[in-house]
């Protein structure tokens, strides 16, 4: 019994001893060294995240200049640039932009991603115009300037009715008309003829082409004067009637 109960406090001895030296060398020692080591790495670790984060924040918040193209709308560059809707791009490019959201022109700059500074862009109306309203001023101004200005002799008369009878698919030349013109007034726009079986019968031949009344009714082109001593009217009509009778007034070389 008593060797057992050396034994058994020998053993308690060695246990206790190893506690110690665990307790003094192990977890006094290696646990705090752990501990020290876990929390060291996580700090740099998370404020590396942070510092990583801060430029890819800023990156997004970066704003950045967009320049209006053809068939541009506010609503379609809000789409094309993840935008919340066009009302945020608006308001964020007033000052640019103007009053009417939907009048957005080519060439106009626009801030995306923040609040555009207040700017007047270069060359830009305060107010354009829809592409519509746009395309027809640009046809009539087109149309004004590819307008023929013709001079008020037989020169420009016999033009002037040769462009209308182009329009009105009426056969001449110029030669013709003017060879007879020359036959029938000599070229005096008010020359009337009171002698001949018109005149007698009421219905004088009056103008460059000596055209009686029912005839000038008869073959008056829209668009012409309905004054048969005016030029241009008084040719158009006749070269109407002559092409109805004749083929064209060129195949007229006497009384017609």
């Amino acid at each position: 019994m008593p060797s057992k109960g050396k034994h058994r406090r020998t053993k308690a001895r060695s246990l206790t001893r190893g506690l110690i030296a665990a307790g003094t060398g192990g977890a006094a020692l290696v646990l705090p060294l752990i501990g020290a080591n876990t929390a060291g790495a996580a700090q740099p670790a998370a404020a590396e995240k942070t510092v990583a984060a801060a430029p890819a924040a800023a990156k997004k918040a970066a704003p950045k200049t967009y320049t209006v193209v053809s068939g541009d709308s506010l609503s379609k560059i809000a789409n094309a640039h993840s935008l919340s809707g066009w009302k945020k791009l608006y308001q964020d490019n007033r000052q640019v932009i103007g009053d009417e959201p939907s009048l957005i022109h080519p060439g106009l700059k626009l801030t995306i991603g923040a609040k555009a500074k207040a700017a007047t862009p270069a060359k830009a109306p305060a107010k354009a115009a829809p592409a519509a309203e746009r395309a027809d001023r640009s046809e009539a101004r087109a149309a004004v300037a590819k307008t023929t200005t013709y001079t008020n002799d037989l020169d420009g008369w016999i033009k002037e009715s040769l462009a209308v009878m182009a329009k009105h698919g009426i056969p001449g030349t110029y030669e013709g008309i003017h060879r007879n013109v020359m036959r029938e007034s000599s070229g005096n726009p008010r020359a009337i003829n009171n002698w001949d079986s018109n005149a007698v019968a009421g219905t004088p031949s009056k103008g460059l082409l000596q055209v009686i009344a029912p005839t000038f009714a008869a073959y008056h082109v829209p668009g012409t004067s309905m004054d048969s001593y005016d030029p241009v009217a008084n040719i158009t009509a006749a070269c109407n009637y002559a092409a109805d009778r004749y083929g064209s007034i060129d195949n007229v070389n006497g009384p017609y």
